[in-house]
């Protein structure tokens, strides 16, 4: 499955690029969840942006009886500790690295490349943003957690050390808890990760004053 190329949507700016967001979608729905975000982002006609929305594959899903659905790795149970399929985990990073290499080929520099995920999404960002040995721009994880925290400090490259990183969530979440992604920020200030929390009046989706924190997390980004 790792060896196949990721099919995605993208929504480029009106003149040439400058910059790449990369945008993974959680569990059960595509990249097309979260294309229309993009004219609600509001990114000033100066930073040319290009968002790429890519498709998870379909696999089944264990504790949905097995159901085919858009994943990024199988859920095989729903303890905190053991929620994220590690294989799995790391078979989609390995794809999501050959889109941010497609796109440095295509002349964006890795350090104007931010990796962005809701959810299950949130969870490759965090992986492959923390392990991979190219540095980006930035990591912004959304309503998320992280797979594995305690392997983080042996696992980590030194590459990606000082990069940005936004910790977003819903304070009322019932699909992934507010301790959670909070649980992921501490592990990562802890590795002494310049990282940010935010978290919001909201379930297990994005509002609006999260909408605009993004968009001017990525306009410092990217800047």
């Amino acid at each position: 499955m790792s060896d196949s190329i990721l099919s995605f949507v993208e929504v480029n700016p009106s003149q040439p690029h400058s910059a790449v967001v990369i945008w993974l979608h959680g569990l059960g729905d595509s990249g097309n969840g979260f294309a229309p975000i993009v004219p609600e982002l509001k990114m000033p006609e100066s930073l040319p942006v290009r968002f790429v929305f890519p498709h998870a594959p379909v696999r089944p899903i264990t504790v949905n009886n097995n159901m085919e659905m858009r994943a990024w790795y199988d859920i095989t149970s729903m303890d905190f500790n053991h929620r994220a399929d590690r294989v799995g985990v790391e078979e989609s990073a390995k794809q999501v690295e050959q889109l941010i290499d497609t796109e440095i080929a295509n002349g964006t520099p890795a350090e104007r490349i931010v990796l962005a995920g809701f959810s299950q999404g949130g969870v490759i960002a965090l992986h492959l943003g923390t392990r991979i040995n190219k540095k980006i721009a930035g990591i912004m994880a959304l309503s998320t957690y992280m797979c594995e925290p305690e392997t983080l400090t042996s696992e980590a490259s030194n590459v990606n050390k000082e990069t940005p990183i936004l910790v977003a969530h819903g304070q009322q979440d019932n699909v992934v808890p507010v301790f959670m992604g909070n649980a992921a920020f501490k592990v990562l200030e802890e590795n002494g990760y310049p990282v940010t929390w935010q978290d919001y009046p909201m379930l297990h989706s994005v509002c609006l004053e999260e909408i605009n924190h993004i968009s001017a997390w990525l306009q410092a980004r990217f800047s």
